[in-house]
């Protein structure tokens, strides 16, 4: 077993620089996925491949969501042995950015040369060094933060994810609305550069020291298990949040097919970043209070509020027949996703079932979000053709899919419908308020 080497603020009140540069990073990876999944994925793939984009979408994000699923596995419980002297998890973020912003430079050539395959390879080099760098960053929290102080910095986490997606849609939705796609990839990769350099220089983890056990691989495999029986708390808190998060990803790389078929906007894609940054911007409000509320009241009666407003929205969206309803149902979906978010990760830290394996349980942990996304996008694709399409042509001459309200009502409802059995498992967590 290895023992973690103690937190250099244990017994402290954190600052709001350490909490700023413990978030930060999640600030960039969220800025970097807001981007893509919302904006670049949507508006490439019909551009690289005319016909049947809504499957060759949800195949491309649905593939890329399970590398998630494997390399944080890896990652994680190798940074839980290094002996690195810049501590054990730093030096993982550095090769994962690494490995991230030469899979943006791929992505971006091939764009550039109109090469689908090449694109989906890219996708998946972002992916994979993504993975290495975020996997190990996961354990951040729970190596350095007080038990106390984990409900406000779970509300950071969830402050700066909501405000990195907000601001990377945005961004990348006015780039490319202005046809300057190698500039979008590029302000990714400075984002991504630069809040990966936050972290890592404004906080100190202390090395881990004296000998490290040998990882056997078939005694790691079998640890991936983490028996239902043994520790039920994590595995509902498992369970529900991937239900939560099958929710919200299964409709969102469809977001511009929406606007398009069922508001009947003139330009999806300039409208898709206004309704992200209403969204993401009330996220962003609830966020730290929702964290600071639940120290106060437990985890699970912010949950309880909050995926329910969230399935009610959900349900209302297919009925909007304006970008005015549509904001207007974004700014309670945004208001209760935020305190959700904010919660979320505090519950998770709180019922682990080993903090001594804070990493690869943060992994497991992690593969609720990812595992979701494999799924949720090509589902979603499905429900969509399934119900029937018509090819229109668009303002600027190209043929389009346009998708029937059916199906898209189908998909609004099967994401209520998990944000509400999110809200009704958990009541199956015993161990945390």
């Amino acid at each position: 077993m290895i023992v973690p080497p103690p937190s250099p603020y244990a017994g402290s009140r954190l600052s709001v620089w350490i909490h700023f540069a413990l978030s930060s990073f999640w600030f960039g990876t969220n800025f970097l996925w807001g981007a893509l999944l919302v904006v670049v994925i949507p508006a490439e793939v019909p551009r690289l491949a005319p016909g049947g984009h809504a499957m060759i979408t949800g195949l491309l994000v649905g593939a890329g969501a399970v590398v998630p699923m494997i390399v944080p596995l890896i990652a994680g419980p190798l940074s839980d042995r290094c002996t690195s002297r810049w501590g054990r998890r730093k030096p993982y973020i550095v090769g994962g950015v690494a490995v991230n912003l030469l899979g943006l430079a791929l992505m971006a050539w091939a764009s550039q040369v109109h090469h689908l395959t090449a694109f989906a390879i890219a996708y998946l080099v972002v992916q994979l060094g993504n993975n290495v760098a975020t996997g190990p960053y996961s354990g951040i929290i729970p190596d350095l933060v007080p038990d106390d102080q984990r409900g406000v910095a779970s509300g950071w986490m969830g402050v700066m994810s909501q405000f990195g997606t907000l601001c990377g849609g945005v961004a990348s939705g006015l780039l490319f609305d202005a046809r300057q796609f190698m500039l979008a990839y590029a302000v990714l990769g400075i984002a991504l550069a630069l809040t990966g350099v936050a972290t890592i220089f404004g906080l100190k983890e202390t090395p881990l020291l004296g000998p490290v056990p040998r990882l056997d691989v078939r005694s790691y495999i079998r640890s991936l298990w983490i028996d239902p029986r043994k520790h039920p708390d994590f595995f509902w808190v498992w369970v529900t949040r991937a239900l939560v998060m099958l929710g919200f990803y299964a409709p969102l790389p469809f977001l511009q097919n929406y606007l398009r078929d069922v508001v009947h906007v003139a330009d999806p894609a300039a409208e898709v970043p206004k309704v992200m940054a209403v969204i993401l911007l009330f996220s962003s409000l609830t966020g730290v209070w929702g964290g600071a509320i639940s120290e106060r009241v437990g985890r699970k009666p912010v949950i309880y509020v909050a995926n329910g407003l969230i399935a009610v929205m959900a349900f209302a969206f297919p009925f909007c027949r304006s970008l005015e309803h549509v904001l207007l149902v974004g700014v309670v979906f945004g208001l209760a996703y935020g305190a959700y978010i904010s919660v979320d990760w505090a519950l998770g830290t709180d019922v682990l079932p080993n903090k001594h394996d804070a990493a690869k349980d943060m992994a497991i942990w992690h593969i609720s979000m990812t595992a979701p996304q494999t799924v949720g996008a090509p589902l979603a694709g499905f429900i969509l053709t399934s119900f029937g399409y018509a090819v229109a042509s668009a303002s600027g001459g190209e043929n389009v899919e346009v998708y029937s309200w059916n199906g898209y009502a189908s998909l609004f409802a099967f994401a209520g419908v998990c944000f509400l059995l999110g809200a009704v498992l958990l009541r199956n967590v015993r161990g945390a308020r």
